[in-house]
């Protein structure tokens, strides 16, 4: 009887599960943050009779075979790069990104990481970093005496220096883009790396065809649907205890042939 493996298999699948939707569900409120979801695949087959075999010496075949899965497992966990909400923040170096894209910041040993986290600060220096203390690549230095920084949907950054009523210009924002965003890698601390699967990161200006555009003063909110996670943390949860209970049932039929005399 292999029901007690199979069911085995379906428990773990259902941890993982829940794995997965308490991650989302704890990040409900992380700037930027995008859901996941897990995702499953049948195990391999045995075949205990094929499909077209000869039934008889008149050339019957059976239409259908007997084949018996042995369960289940992971395949991955699937991020939902659908656009969270813009919440308005009032803070000038708070940016979010409306459409796709994602900001690059610098990591300390020289590679970098992307995020959508745009809830920017500035360094001793004046750059524009993370809370973390990365820098926004490209850099953007801003002048001691700032009065105020403008940024535009096109990523224009521009600065009003003490009394002068003319701007200075303080460099252009980039975006970055992928082929396929489900490839990237989550480091934490709301960053992203590239990897072979999401392909070579393709920097273009925001507002260009396919780029989103910057607001400034709003952070985008996580996509976390709490609602739509509460019904699949249920729903795992009913399916956890039905593979429990398959094990039990499989291990009272073991124990009833057992005592057969």
């Amino acid at each position: 009887m292999k029901a007690l493996g199979i069911a085995a298999t379906g428990m773990l699948a259902q941890q993982t599960n829940v794995d997965v939707i308490s991650n989302n569900i704890a990040n409900a409120n992380t700037t930027g943050f995008k859901s996941s979801r897990a995702a499953f695949q049948d195990l391999i087959y045995q075949s205990v009779e094929r499909e077209g075999a000869l039934t008889s010496e008149n050339g019957t075949a059976r239409p259908t075979g007997i084949d018996l899965g042995l369960g289940v497992q992971t395949s991955g966990t699937v991020r939902l790069n659908t656009q969270g909400g813009l919440q308005a923040t009032e803070n000038q170096l708070d940016m979010a990104i409306q459409g796709e894209g994602y900001f690059t910041v610098a990591l300390p040993d020289g590679s970098r990481a992307f995020t959508r986290d745009g809830s920017f600060q500035l360094s001793a220096e004046g750059q524009l970093v993370t809370l973390q203390g990365y820098e926004l690549d490209p850099g953007i230095v801003v002048p001691a005496n700032t009065v105020n920084v403008e940024i535009s949907e096109t990523g224009t950054v521009m600065a009003y220096v003490e009394n002068d009523p003319a701007p200075v210009e303080l460099g252009q924002l980039a975006l970055t883009t992928f082929v396929n965003e489900g490839g990237l890698k989550p480091l934490g601390n709301n960053l992203l790396a590239a990897t072979t699967a999401s392909g070579d990161p393709l920097a273009a200006n925001p507002g260009d065809p396919g780029v989103g555009v910057i607001r400034q003063g709003y952070l985008e909110a996580s996509n976390v649907n709490i609602i739509q996670q509460i019904t699949d943390l249920i729903a795992a949860q009913r399916a956890y205890e039905m593979n429990s209970k398959a094990i039990e049932t499989a291990d009272q039929m073991m124990t009833t042939t057992n005592q057969i005399k």
